[in-house]
């Protein structure tokens, strides 16, 4: 018996030392279980929600109906351009927002109907588009949006609505006046402005017509001639400055709407004086003394004034129809041609030295001649 147990004391110290690891190791794993993350008894542990994508509206945010209206702001280069103004304009009022680090602007959530696209940015020239017509539901893409450097042309825009670029003209001519009051309509301080389509060029001739600065300058020539006795046929008195007026008023209005816009309809010429700005004085003045007998063609070229000239002799015969018997005839026809060709000299002259400074409205970076 005692041989028996001297025997087994190192097995019974090996089993010993087994059984204590098997406990250590089933006790650790029981507390791994019970303090794990996410553990729950009875229950699996719930999925997490899929993440919504950065810059992304859900659908819930996109009314039924709505639709969306995005594109890109590139500069001459094809470059993007950042921070760039866009204002859509339509159903609604006005919405803007900022062109991205990638040139992209959107404008999501809008009703069906016709938008307009209004993107300007600094040193650049602003652009405006023809109408959108956006659809229950559509998500329109507008075609890249290129704007030019201030005072340069570019032969790309969006639309290519030379009706819209002729309104624009149109726009900037009526804004321009003289301390803000005298009209500048046919003054043009973009060298490269885009051309009038006939339809604005009688618009903007009929516009200075109507203009309460005109008429009032009309009325004191006509004061003018019954003081200085002329065409005294007219008599005096109320009735003969009313004659005097009448005549005054249908020179200017024959005038004008012959030289700035049916010949210039007829002939594809600009109306509107070039301001050149740049040079000595000499060169200057004679450019624009010569812009009354020549003149550039609505694709930019240089051409004989015909407008301005057939013009005023034209009104000049039409005179004959009013005036006073006596005065009649060749003589009349050529001086009141002459006087009107002369005097777009002079008021040339005018607007190339002295009535820039004072108008109103001149398009910023407007310069005259690169």
């Amino acid at each position: 018996m005692i041989k028996f147990c001297s025997l087994s004391r190192p097995w019974l110290l090996v089993w010993s030392v087994l059984l204590l690891g098997l406990n250590f190791a089933a006790t650790r794993t029981f507390a791994q279980s019970t303090s794990a993350p996410g553990a729950q008894t009875g229950a699996l542990p719930s999925a997490p929600e899929p993440a919504q994508a950065a810059g992304q509206s859900g659908a819930s945010d996109q009314a039924p109906g709505a639709g969306n209206i995005s594109g890109t702001v590139l500069d001459s280069n094809h470059g993007v351009v950042e921070n760039a103004n866009v204002r859509l304009d339509g159903p609604g009022g006005s919405r803007t927002v900022l062109s991205g680090g990638d040139g992209q602007f959107q404008f999501p959530n809008l009703p069906p109907g016709t938008y307009k696209l209004t993107v300007s940015a600094e040193g650049m020239r602003s652009y405006t588009s023809s109408g959108i017509q956006l659809q229950p539901g559509e998500f329109h893409i507008a075609p890249a949006i290129t704007l030019a450097v201030s005072g340069v042309v570019s032969s790309v825009t969006v639309s290519g609505d030379k009706e819209e670029l002729a309104e624009q003209q149109v726009r900037i001519a009526e804004d321009q006046r003289v301390a803000g009051i005298i009209p500048n309509f046919y003054s043009a301080y973009d060298w490269n402005a885009p051309p009038m389509m006939a339809k604005q060029k009688f618009k903007l001739s009929f516009r200075s017509l109507i203009d309460p600065v005109s008429i009032v300058t009309v009325a004191g020539i006509a004061g003018a001639e019954q003081y200085k006795g002329l065409f005294p046929g007219y008599g005096s008195g109320i009735s003969g400055y009313g004659k005097r007026f009448g005549a005054a008023y249908t020179n200017r209005f024959a005038g004008d709407m012959l030289s700035r816009a049916a010949f210039p309809a007829i002939f594809h010429q600009d109306p509107r004086y070039f301001y050149k700005g740049k040079g000595s004085i000499s060169s200057r003045a004679l450019y624009a003394m010569s812009r009354a007998v020549v003149t550039r063609t609505d694709d930019g070229q240089l051409r004989p004034n015909y407008s301005e000239v057939l013009g005023d002799f034209s009104a000049g015969a039409i005179s004959n129809l009013y005036y006073p018997q006596a005065d009649r005839g060749v003589s009349l026809v050529m001086l009141n041609g002459a006087t009107g060709v002369g005097a777009n000299a002079v008021s040339n002259l005018i607007r190339e030295f002295l009535l820039k400074g004072p108008t109103s409205h001149v398009p910023k970076g407007a310069d005259g001649q690169p």
